[in-house]
């Protein structure tokens, strides 16, 4: 008989790996968003796989199931999923675990943690990295916190949509290290956007000092696949908000100070992502920083200039 699990956020990665959990003939689904016709469209789009149920509210997703996944924005919002009456603690059974995929931080996970031990509810935190195609082909990296019998009971579940998971530690080490592993994306599109710019204006053509740096020690994601996808084309698909990639910098930099640890990269890198993200707007792509950059150097990487020598 199917194992019942839930599955709470539905947004541009949350939902593709929900229909991928509810594929998975070992398990039987409930859904659960905030705005109900996100379910239901889900739900409609999984059927093919599997026969997920739409839940009126968190309590009613949880009841019954032995894991619950929650993929939200923030660890405040799943924080705030806890409570009430239509909450998820007036619907998890003693002896449930709760995974969070959020990109949250790892004091938050903590707390909520220990307010489920409370109620005899484990939790691993399990933030993912892979993006919506990751999502959809089941090729995330899933990087988890928590006890050992807690990932192990969790993975199952994880490996309907994960292809490496990694067990990193204790409850918040899984957001820790996506956190971090945010902070070096970061790094790497601004300082590509930085250098391509200043090539730019020393007449270098963008495409031309890529096909150098990316054979080259210079080369990272961004400047292998990020800048040609989308600063070159101007393509900017928004598969991932700049505002979420200034939350999860800002929980990097966080850490770093809780820790002691001199960091002023990831702090300037911080501030930075902080001042794209008011600049650009709220559903700006997170690759588009790389315009703030050109704003400020009067050159389009990959166009005309606009400025400068040429």
């Amino acid at each position: 008989m199917p194992e019942q699990v839930a599955f709470l956020g539905l947004g541009a990665i949350g939902a593709p790996m929900a229909r991928r959990l509810a594929a998975s003939p070992a398990y039987s689904t409930a859904l659960w968003n905030r705005t109900a016709s996100k379910a239901r469209t889900v739900a409609g789009l999984a059927r093919d796989g599997g026969a997920p149920t739409v839940a009126a509210t968190p309590r009613e997703a949880a009841r019954g199931a032995g894991i619950v996944v929650t993929c939200l924005p923030t660890s405040r919002e799943v924080a705030s999923l806890l409570e009430g009456p239509d909450g998820l603690l007036a619907g998890l059974e003693r002896a449930a675990l709760l995974v969070d995929c959020t990109s949250g931080d790892p004091a938050t996970s903590r707390r909520i943690a220990v307010r489920l031990a409370e109620h005899g509810v484990g939790f691993v935190d399990a933030p993912v990295s892979g993006g919506v195609a990751g999502a959809e082909q089941g090729r995330l990296t899933v990087m988890c916190g928590g006890s050992a019998p807690d990932v192990a009971r969790a993975r199952p579940v994880l490996e309907t949509f994960g292809a490496k998971i990694v067990h990193c530690g204790p409850v918040g080490a899984g957001h820790a290290v996506k956190a971090v592993n945010q902070a070096l994306l970061a790094v790497h599109i601004w300082s590509a956007a930085e250098g391509l710019a200043t090539l730019e204006k020393a007449g270098v053509r963008a495409d031309v000092a890529l096909d150098v740096i990316n054979a080259s020690s210079g080369r990272s994601n961004s400047s292998m696949n990020l800048f040609p996808e989308r600063v070159l084309t101007r393509a900017f698909p928004r598969t991932f908000r700049v505002a979420l990639l200034d939350k999860d910098v800002a929980i990097a930099a966080d850490l770093a100070r809780q820790r002691g640890v001199p960091a002023p990269l990831l702090q300037l890198t911080a501030e930075l992502f902080r001042l794209a993200h008011a600049t650009l707007g709220e559903e700006a792509d997170h690759v588009e920083a790389a315009r703030v950059v050109e704003g400020w150097a009067g050159v389009e990487i990959g166009g005309k200039y606009s400025s400068g020598e040429g």
